[in-house]
């Protein structure tokens, strides 16, 4: 029974901002490893023109090898219909739509304003039908942005409230950084407030090393559903300064250390990050954990 959900996202919020691209059949590899150390959801590409992201240029046969994976829950990126629908056609089990609260980085990011984009999700909800994927709708931005600034609260709860109504559940995404444990801790209650159990993740970065006290700051708040990113990769292309993602290494660590299981075994763990480094040997990858090691007679959560 896991205490906390962790999903990795580093396939596609790791891999689309790095400076190399990893080959098609190492990203099966670690894909698997991942599967393999009790990951059982795995955000494993985007559904973007290959063009504007290069390296998602593959994720069709990418989730087409993870839906192979038993009991992996495999989940897309879609920012628009189309995306949408080639990931349903792919068979994604669960596809997530980044709506950001910031108006500026939703025009850099999706092309549309955040409610045109909601009403995007509403369209793709409505096609889906009755045994589609799992919709989820991403909050992004919703602590502050590198070109807005100020993200105002309201606007958060606003577009959370929307997508509320047209997905199945709701995260809040720190996707430039800037979010700090009180923040955390008001927003989600807020949000919660407004739109009760359909809030369920959080997605948080580590660029000014608050990543984990914002985890634990969302725990707290009653958040038990957590993605991060192997190594600590990702950040997002179209957001400047946007660097990577928690660390799902010290994420797993801080969680099974204080006793709530995550269902990830650790040396598993570290034989998927020797995946990772060996498909993109030339990419720096991060966190405290797997430098310093486990403590001396630590054990997991039971």
């Amino acid at each position: 029974m896991r205490d906390i959900h962790i999903c990795e996202v580093g396939p596609r919020d790791g891999l689309q901002n790095a400076h190399h691209m990893m080959p098609t059949e190492a990203k099966k590899r670690w894909i698997s490893a991942l599967a393999a150390a009790g990951l059982e959801e795995i955000e494993v590409g985007s559904f973007v023109p290959p063009k504007l992201i290069p390296a998602m240029a593959d994720t069709g046969e990418i989730v087409a090898h993870a839906r192979t994976l038993p009991g992996l829950r495999v989940v897309a990126l879609a920012p628009n219909l189309k995306g949408f629908e080639r990931a349903v056609q792919a068979g994604a089990h669960k596809i997530t739509f980044p709506v950001s609260a910031s108006r500026a980085h939703s025009l850099a990011n999706v092309r549309m304003t955040p409610e045109q984009m909601v009403q995007e999700v509403r369209k793709c909800r409505d096609l889906r039908g009755v045994e589609g994927p799992q919709i989820e709708g991403a909050v992004s931005t919703a602590f502050g942005c590198t070109m807005q600034g100020e993200v105002p609260e309201d606007d958060v709860l606003r577009i959370a409230a929307a997508l509320a109504e047209c997905c199945d559940c709701v995260a809040l995404a720190d996707t430039v950084g800037y979010a700090n444990p009180a923040q955390v801790r008001r927003i989600f209650a807020r949000v919660r407030k407004e739109i009760g159990a359909k809030l369920e993740g959080a997605h948080f970065h580590n660029t000014r090393g608050l990543g984990l006290a914002n985890a634990l700051a969302a725990y707290e708040e009653g958040v038990r559903a957590f993605d991060s990113s192997m190594g600590g990769l990702g950040g997002c292309p179209f957001a400047p300064g946007a660097s990577g993602n928690v660390v799902t290494e010290d994420l797993v660590f801080m969680f099974e250390s204080m006793g709530l299981a995550t269902g990830i075994d650790f040396d598993r763990l570290l034989a998927a990050r020797e995946a990772l480094v060996n498909g993109l040997p030339e990419e720096p990858v991060y966190g405290h954990t797997p430098q310093a090691g486990l403590p001396k007679g630590f054990k997991r959560a039971a």
